[in-house]
């Protein structure tokens, strides 16, 4: 098949999915690149068919029918790939056919490290850009004794450990024992029995020798160079490399039918995850501007972001709070939220013990949608929190380093958390990105927004989008081959300018009601922001517009300082302005009835009273 990015003009991606196997079609229009027809079918990783390939033909079958353009060959060769390729007819065949992977749960990884705030830190976030999801973190000062993390290891079976520790020339010790209870737990892969374990050994590297003659005895072990070379360095790009190669090599390989569906693309498959990170990480890199992106799943929510640390350099993290989801992991939610921090979203009364059992009762059937507007607006107050507590672990992670320069011991190490500065700053954040389905398909663009603003409890003056259809993971892995036609279909058919929140912060406590900030557009007065209450500017999508947001006192933030005006030039969305004048964090009405009452008069005010 084509890779030549000048040949292509037909390109074919699938992402296949724990639950659905999704297939895109790109095509080279006489108005560019865009994303012109949709498939989707069951996954089938899983008995009774155990074979990935089965799902996606299901998906190219469904592509070939709504596009009435051929795409699989009638006689494929059992070894072959199935497709037609294309030629001169135009409505014939495929250039490329790529594809990412998140199914039977995506690349499961354990972490192991000497210091918890420091290497193992290191090694997870090397872990998490590469699109594995950190089943657990193993540090010699994690506070388990050596049979808990043997038993530990043993129970988890991950598809490939990554231990790091020790800054290069420092001690050895905590590495090597690290190493030997690694050896002794013996972990099995979860897939090809007869497999070695695949370990990355990226620490100490005057401990190599040593590291490596302990796990040669039980695991397949590749070396690349220290995640943290230094106290104040990270090098997070050798293990990543080795984590996709490995991840191709042992994991993919041996799962059923990918051996298959990699004989199909000449290029990689990759993660799911990887592929949307690599997309938040290009688009932020090519516009300068901080990003955050979630993709709130059944299972899992992965948070993206993109900041500026102390020097000025832009740091990509991701995180993926695998307990939060919407179906699978919605008792999770309601477990670590509670009831109260659930309920105080709904625009009417529910009883905490019905609101159990109603989550319970979608976890039980996941696939299940909300059949009423009640469950539509729990499912969305679900999501508000799942949003609030993966952004509280994302920022637990998303840290600069300390930047001690000095020569410290083991002890001095084991005890150092100063100087780790925060990278996620609400109040410069310049786009946040909702995918998954609760927010890619909310009924309504504007309650999308709203379950952003309020989860993520947005600040200063922020853009809003979602992803139309979940086709980040697609161009991720298109934008690897063809960069310049993924960021033409992401910003053409992909991201969905819904809006901009306009929301100052501010140190007094203000009376309800009173003046925060005048808001003028385009040069007209267009509104203002009162202490406590919500309100909707309506703006023609699509219009380039200039905004001065004035604050009306000193401590008033706006983002651009406390008293300071904010001036900025933006693309007016969907939805228009959304001015939100409630101080961060939020607080709720003491009361239910004013919760309840509360919640109806935002609603109210944005249109979604009986959305």
């Amino acid at each position: 098949m084509k890779t030549d990015p000048d040949t292509l003009r037909t390109v074919l991606v699938t992402d296949c999915g724990s639950t659905t196997t999704k297939a895109l079609l790109f095509e080279k229009t006489g108005e560019g690149w865009r994303q012109t027809h949709r498939g989707e079918a069951p996954t089938t990783v899983e008995q009774p068919v155990a074979d990935v390939t089965a799902g996606a033909l299901n998906a190219f079958a469904e592509v070939e029918e709504i596009s009435g353009r051929q795409i699989l060959t009638a006689d494929a060769a059992p070894d072959g790939a199935p497709f037609v390729e294309s030629g001169e007819d135009p409505a014939r065949g495929i250039d490329l056919y790529l594809s990412t992977s998140s199914a039977g749960g995506g690349l499961q990884m354990t972490v192991a490290g000497v210091v918890r705030q420091m290497s193992a830190e290191s090694a997870e976030r090397a872990a998490l850009s590469a699109g594995a999801i950190v089943m657990d973190a193993i540090s010699a000062d994690d506070g388990r004794e050596d049979h808990q993390r043997i038993q530990r290891l043993r129970h988890l079976r991950p598809d490939i450990v990554l231990l790091t520790g020790g800054v290069d020339g420092g001690s050895q010790e905590h590495v090597v024992e690290m190493a030997e209870t690694l050896v002794a737990a013996s972990p099995r892969p979860r897939f090809g029995d007869s497999l070695r374990l695949p370990v990355i050994y990226a620490g100490n590297s005057h401990a190599v020798d040593d590291v490596r003659g302990i796990l040669e005895k039980a695991a397949q072990v590749a070396v690349v160079d220290n995640v943290r070379p230094t106290l104040d360095a990270e090098n997070l790009g050798p293990a990543r490399e080795a984590i996709h190669e490995f991840f191709l090599t042992h994991v993919m390989s041996h799962s059923p039918g990918y051996d298959k569906l990699l004989r199909w693309t000449p290029t990689p498959v990759m993660p799911t995850p990887a592929a949307v990170g690599d997309m938040v990480r290009g688009y932020a890199g090519s516009t300068g501007r901080a990003l955050l992106c979630v993709d709130i799943g059944g299972a899992t929510t992965d948070v993206f972001s993109v900041f500026e640390n102390r020097d000025g350099e832009p740091v990509f993290n991701r995180t993926v709070s695998a307990n939060l989801g919407m179906s699978y992991s919605v008792a999770n939610v309601l477990i670590e939220a509670g009831a109260g921090s659930i309920g105080r979203w709904l625009p009417y009364h529910l009883d905490a013990t019905e609101l159990r059992d109603r989550l319970r009762n979608k976890m039980i059937r996941p696939t299940s949608i909300p059949q009423t507007l009640e469950d539509l607006w729990l499912e969305q107050a679900v999501c508000r929190e799942a949003l609030r507590l993966a952004l509280v672990h994302h920022r637990s992670l998303a840290v600069g380093l300390s930047g001690v320069q000095q020569q410290r011991g083991i002890a001095d190490i084991f005890s150092q958390t100063a100087g780790r500065s925060d990278l996620v700053d609400m109040m410069s954040l310049d786009l946040v990105i909702g995918s998954g389905g609760v927010l890619s398909h909310a009924p309504d663009r504007m309650a999308a927004a709203l379950m952003i603003l309020e989860g993520f409890e947005l600040q200063g003056f922020t853009q809003i989008a979602v992803d139309s259809i979940f086709m980040m993971p697609h161009l991720g892995v298109l934008a690897s081959v063809h960069p310049e036609a993924a960021r033409e279909i992401f910003l053409h058919d992909c991201l969905v300018n819904v809006g901009h929140a306009a929301v100052p912060v501010y140190s007094r406590k203000r009376r309800a009601g009173s003046l925060l900030a005048e808001v003028s557009v385009d040069g007209a007065r267009s509104g203002a922001i009162t202490a406590g209450a919500v309100g909707h500017v309506p703006l023609d999508a699509g219009a380039a517009a200039r905004i001065i947001i004035e604050p009306a006192a000193r401590d008033v933030d706006v983002g651009a300082g406390p008293g300071a005006a904010l001036l900025r030039e933006f693309t007016t969305g969907l939805c228009g302005l959304i001015l939100d004048g409630r101080n961060r964090p939020l607080r709720t009405p003491a009361s239910r009835e004013q919760e309840v009452a509360a919640r109806k008069g935002v609603m109210e005010e944005l249109g979604l009273a009986g959305s």
